[in-house]
C-alpha cells in the first residue's frame, strides 16, 4: 500500500490548502480504486474539507473558531489550565478536538472523488509557525 508524509509549513493560525499534493500523490500511486487516509500527526491543528474557491469562507472559518473559542487570556476562558506553551495552546487542542486529525476520501478512476469546490486543508489553531507532518495512505 502506497503510504507518504508530507511537510506543511504554516504562518500561524489559518488554512493551508494542500489538495494538490495529495492529487499528486494518488496519482503516482497508480490506484484505479481505493481509500486515500489523510493524518495529521500532532495535536493543535485539525484537517477539514471545504470550499476552495471562496477566500471568504476560510477567513469565515477562522473568525467563527476564532470567537468560538478564544485565546486563554481572554476573561471568558480563565477557566483553563494548560497555559504553559502560551495564550494559543489549549484553546488550539479544543479546536483540534472539535474538528478531525483524519479525513477518508474516496479513489475513483485514479482520482479523488471530491466535489468541485472541495479542497483538503490543514487548520492550523495555533498563532506561530509550524511544520506539520500529514501521512497520506492509499488503501484497496
Amino acid at each position: 500500500m502506497p503510504q507518504k508524509t508530507i511537510e506543511l509549513s504554516t504562518r500561524g493560525q489559518g488554512l493551508y490548502e494542500f489538495t494538490d499534493e495529495a492529487a499528486a500523490f494518488v496519482r503516482n500511486a497508480g490506484m484505479e480504486e481505493g481509500l486515500l487516509t489523510v493524518f495529521v500527526r500532532h495535536t493543535s491543528c485539525s484537517l477539514i474539507i471545504q470550499e476552495n474557491a471562496d477566500p471568504d469562507v476560510q477567513r469565515d472559518l477562522k473568525t467563527f473558531f476564532s470567537r468560538l473559542v478564544p485565546p486563554s487570556s481572554d476573561p471568558t476562558m480563565r477557566w483553563v489550565v494548560h497555559t504553559m506553551e502560551g495564550p494559543d495552546d489549549m484553546p488550539a487542542h479544543i479546536k483540534a478536538a472539535l474538528t478531525q486529525v483524519s479525513i477518508g476520501i474516496p479513489v475513483s478512476a485514479g482520482r479523488m472523488m471530491l466535489g468541485t469546490w472541495q479542497g483538503i486543508y490543514l487548520f492550523e489553531h495555533r498563532d506561530r509557525p509550524h511544520r506539520r507532518d500529514v501521512v497520506l495512505h492509499l488503501s484497496v
